[in-house]
């Protein structure tokens, strides 16, 4: 029989496992605009930003990733990429948009993308920066995976209904971070490694103190 003193050892570290969140397993690949940035509020604005599943991970069936857009009267296209190749495809109109997890889980050994493209206007008035893209992902309970958020958002400017240019930005591909990143923030969060760490040492202490 398991001494008492070790069960609430085990316990503790059992609950320390549990709180550990789980962090996000998509992250920002690429954007580009046309027209170029600045964004002229009332004009038209395409937008084609590309994330991925990092490797090694499976996005859960049961997550649904979370999107919206301040930008007005919005046309979306959501283009899933398997390895290369075009799959799952969905279209949708309005300021949100979202995309099951059933269309991104695939073995860890598969390259999963997915590219969001954006059709909209600009609002007006449109001082400061505009936010083009917010993407979360929301597990089973309808919370938002913590270190999930990604915020694409451009700065504003130039005269209602001017025409802006037309180049646009290529953007490099970035090497695989740990969690999803944004050109302008990411939410909070801890890595697993830190929480696998953190229970060690709390099992340590606790069975020295006890001598388990």
């Amino acid at each position: 029989m398991i001494p008492i003193p070790r069960i609430l050892c085990l316990v503790a570290a059992i609950i320390l496992l549990l709180a550990v969140p789980a962090s996000a397993t998509q992250y920002l690949v690429s954007e580009s605009f046309q027209p170029n940035p600045p964004l002229v509020p009332g004009g038209s604005q395409h937008a084609a930003i590309q994330y991925a599943i990092a490797s090694g991970t499976t996005f859960p069936k049961n997550h649904e990733l979370q999107m919206q857009t301040d930008l007005k009267d919005a046309r979306w296209n959501i283009q899933v990429i398997l390895d290369g190749n075009n799959a799952a495809q969905q279209t949708v109109s309005g300021s949100a948009a979202f995309l099951s997890g059933e269309l991104l889980s695939y073995s860890v050994n598969r390259d999963v993308r997915f590219t969001v493209t954006i059709d909209g206007t600009v609002p007006v008035p449109a001082a400061g920066t505009v936010t083009v893209l917010r993407l979360v992902e929301i597990d089973n309970s309808g919370s938002i995976v913590p270190g999930s958020e990604s915020i694409v958002s451009q700065p504003a400017g130039g005269t209602a209904g001017t025409v802006a240019g037309t180049t646009v930005p290529v953007v490099p591909t970035l090497t695989q971070p740990p969690v999803a990143t944004s050109a302008a923030a990411k939410g909070p969060g801890f890595s697993f490694v830190s929480g696998i760490a953190g229970i060690g040492l709390a099992l340590g202490l606790c069975c020295l103190r006890l001598r388990c």
